[in-house]
């Protein structure tokens, strides 16, 4: 497939995933509603918000996945490289059109978002950060943890299930559910990135201090991914060559 045609793909699956994950976030995860003179909160809360991710990477990877592998993040496609499945000469192009993917969702996000009367940025538009902008007011060393480790989990099971050795056509539905249970460890520590273009979308929406926490989230998941390619492809793919 022609480098133009995946990079096409790449942009719209990562607008997708912006568009639907953040998008629950703002949208969704608090709706007020009231039973009698009570209002309580009927929205999909933290949880959804968790599914909803998952669910953007396992409809886009059924999708797209056939078109450009359906990396949708910059640190996937860093650690298919480092893992030996990605070509490193394609890499900035995946990265360009990631980010401008979820630069697109994040403005359409906020078109439809800011058309509530009462909108606010104050409330971080899903943005991810540390220490006071932290959910759970994290430190910026627990937050550092939290993205390496769990990008590099979410590695391990992207090479995995799509190893040549597993079972074939179940891949997207390991990374979709893997990306659920990530999100559900990290949304009160992070926001939860694992993804440098999911958090370079909201963050230039918001500006400010989200985008002087940016630094973070590009370098820590880049991090945890690299390693996880590292380590597959040293540990598990060598001994798959030598049987």
């Amino acid at each position: 497939m022609q480098i133009g045609k995946r990079c096409i793909a790449e942009f719209i699956g990562t607008f997708w995933l912006v568009f639907g994950g953040c998008g629950s976030a703002v949208l969704a995860a608090a709706v007020s509603a009231k039973f009698g003179d009570t209002p309580f909160n009927v929205g999909i809360g933290f949880v959804g918000v968790a599914v909803a991710f998952g669910l953007t990477v396992l409809t886009m990877a059924y999708a797209i996945g056939h078109i450009s592998g359906c990396h949708l993040n910059p640190a996937v496609s860093a650690g298919l490289v480092a893992g030996g499945r990605f070509s490193a000469k394609d890499f900035i192009p995946y990265v360009a059109s990631q980010v401008l993917g979820a630069i697109a969702g994040a403005v359409v996000l906020y078109v439809i978002a800011s058309g509530k009367e009462g909108f606010s940025l104050a409330g971080g538009f899903a943005s991810n950060g540390y220490a006071e902008h932290s959910p759970e007011k994290y430190s910026l060393i627990s937050c550092l943890v939290a993205e390496v480790v769990l990008t590099f989990m979410f590695l391990i099971i992207i090479l995995g299930s799509t190893d040549k050795r597993a079972p074939a056509g179940f891949a997207p539905i390991a990374i979709g559910l893997g990306l659920t249970l990530i999100h559900l460890i990290g949304i009160p520590v992070t926001n939860l990135s694992v993804n440098p273009a999911r958090s370079t979308g909201p963050a230039l929406v918001v500006g400010g201090w989200a985008l002087a926490q940016l630094w973070l989230f590009w370098i820590a998941p880049i991090l945890g991914a690299v390693a996880a390619g590292l380590v597959y492809r040293t540990v598990f793919e060598s001994d798959a060559k030598k049987a």
